[in-house]
Parts: C-alpha cells; structure tokens; sequence
C-alpha cells in the first residue's frame, strides 16, 4: 500500500512538526471504510471472520487514502452466531483524537488513559475536545458526535449494548438513530493487555 499505515499517518511525529495533520474528511472516510470492511467479514463474505487485532497498524492506505484491513494472524473463524466472542472493551478513539489510547507521557495525568476523559468531554457537551488540535476547526461537527457515540457504544462490556458492525456503518453514515452511550466502567481503567489499540 502505497501511503503505508494510518498508523504512520496519525502518529508519525516528523508529520505533526511540518504540520501535515491527517484532515477530518480523511479519518472519517477511513473510520467508515473500516467499518465497511469489517462488516463484509462479519456478515457477508463465505466464513464469518472476526479480526481481533483491529487498530492503526493494520489499516493500510492505498494511493487514494482509502482503508484495507490488514495483519489477520489473530483472526478467528466462527459460526454466524458469535455474540458471546471474546472481547476486550479497550475501544478505538485513535483516529478522531490523533493521540494514543494509552499515554503515560501525558503531562495531565487525567489524559493517561484517553477513553473516560472523552467520555467526560461527550457528556459535558464538549465533544469536538476530543479531535485533533488542527483538525477541529475544519472537522464536520454532527461527523465527529457520530463517530464518538459509535466509539463509546463498541466499548460497552455488555454485549446486548454494543452494536453490531451493520448498525456501526449505519450509525456513521447518518442512516440510524444514534443511541445515547453510558460511560462504560472499562472505560475507566487502562486495559490488561499491553496493546492497547486493539
């Protein structure tokens, strides 16, 4: 892939300093490419395929800055009923904030572990805090509330809450009425695993 990893786009650090910050209307479309990729592999293609390994590393870009799932050494085959698959809530919010989930270099310790600081943000009505300095100003407001209420609905740890990846690409692309999100209690405490992108 040409442009190599999102990853290499939204973290790259020699990026920031010249100031070429990854534009909202790209994540987005990345966001819901994902989206669309991973629902083909839940619901439409032959096998039923859950990823496990989802983050900026494994999403490459082609010459159009569109998204390709990649790296399925974790992937698991499963039957079409898989709602009690494993799951670690640790949640993506990488792509809207351009910051890792987990920074213990944060000078704010409340920024440490960023999920339940954007939560709070959401709920005090301070949703485009969450986006990238730089990219906010141009960023679509009802886009970016979009994109954080999914974000906080697939890390729910009851299963019956989050959605599935049919009502995700329908919840981004404005065609379903978006729930009202809980802060979920994993969102609270840093995951247990030492990958926190997943």
């Amino acid at each position: 892939m040409p442009k190599g990893s999102l990853n290499s786009l939204l973290f790259k650090s020699n990026c920031k300093s010249k100031g070429e910050v990854l534009d909202w209307k790209t994540r987005f479309e990345n966001a819901v490419g994902t989206a669309r990729g991973l629902l083909y592999l839940h619901e439409e293609c032959r096998d039923c395929i859950i990823h496990c390994d989802v983050k900026p590393e494994n999403i490459l870009l082609d010459s159009n800055l569109s998204p390709k799932l990649a790296d399925f050494g974790l992937a698991k085959l499963v039957g079409r009923d898989f709602s009690h698959f494993w799951h670690d809530a640790v949640g993506n919010l990488e792509i809207i904030s351009g910051r890792r989930n987990l920074d213990l270099t944060a000078q704010d310790s409340s920024l440490y572990y960023f999920p339940p600081w954007a939560a709070t943000q959401m709920q005090q009505g301070k949703t485009m805090n969450i986006v990238e300095e730089g990219v906010a100003e141009e960023a679509d407001m009802e886009e970016v509330r979009r994109a954080c209420v999914v974000a906080l609905l697939c890390i729910q740890e009851e299963e019956e809450v989050r959605p599935s990846m049919g009502q995700v690409v329908q919840m981004l692309e404005g065609k379903m009425e978006l729930q009202t999100p809980q802060i979920p209690s994993s969102a609270v405490r840093p995951p247990h695993r030492s990958d926190t992108s997943s």
